[in-house]
């Protein structure tokens, strides 16, 4: 199942390839919803998936010659989500993190650092049950391929097709990862409902 290119793309398409930064700044605001969407989840953090789905637009925007038309604008950029994601992760693997709770050393003293009120408001209380929870938990402590391929085929709504293409795995590669991390996903969601 393909899905219908929007009639004037392959214009906007050609005339950014052309330079035209204000055509490319509509083809950014098609796609940034999805690929904002995804680079959350595939990150599992606001902050980091808004980070990813920026860094691909700039890659978008540096790469559009490359862009050959082989496949939909939307499924190339989902392809450079996810690299995007993939190098972020192999850039931050050995991040350090420091301790909010650690105080701040200036000179004359030292101050606690005051974080912001971060506790879901009314509206967020209503939406988190405890099925949710568990299920982005579930999700995010599978491996990166698993959890890349869940994210375009069951989030994303892409096409085996699409993932095909985004992913550059076999049909029957992408057909049998995501069945194994369906069963995977099943098992943590059981695991982590039966932890509350």
């Amino acid at each position: 199942m393909t899905r219908p290119v929007p009639p004037d793309e392959n214009g906007l398409i050609q005339r950014s390839i052309k330079g035209d930064a204000k055509a490319y700044d509509i083809l950014v605001r098609r796609y940034e919803r999805p690929m904002l969407q995804l680079g959350i989840r595939l990150t599992g953090n606001v902050d980091d998936g808004a980070d990813i789905a920026q860094e691909a637009f700039i890659r978008g925007w540096n790469h559009l010659k490359a862009f050959r038309g082989d496949a939909m604008f939307s499924t190339w950029m989902h392809r450079i989500v996810v690299n995007v994601f993939l190098d972020h992760r192999k850039r931050h693997k050995n991040r350090v993190f420091i301790s909010l709770d650690q105080a701040i050393d200036t000179e004359e003293s030292s101050v606690q650092r005051e974080l912001p009120d971060l506790s879901p408001g009314p509206e967020q209380l209503l939406l988190d049950s405890a099925q949710q929870i568990a299920l982005q938990q579930a999700l995010l402590s599978l491996p990166e391929t698993q959890r890349t391929l869940m994210v375009l085929f069951h989030i994303q709504d892409r096409t085996y097709e699409e993932i095909v293409t985004i992913t550059d795995l076999p049909l029957g590669t992408v057909k049998s990862r995501l069945n194994r991390a369906r069963l995977a996903l099943r098992d943590r969601v059981d695991q982590n409902i039966r932890e509350r």
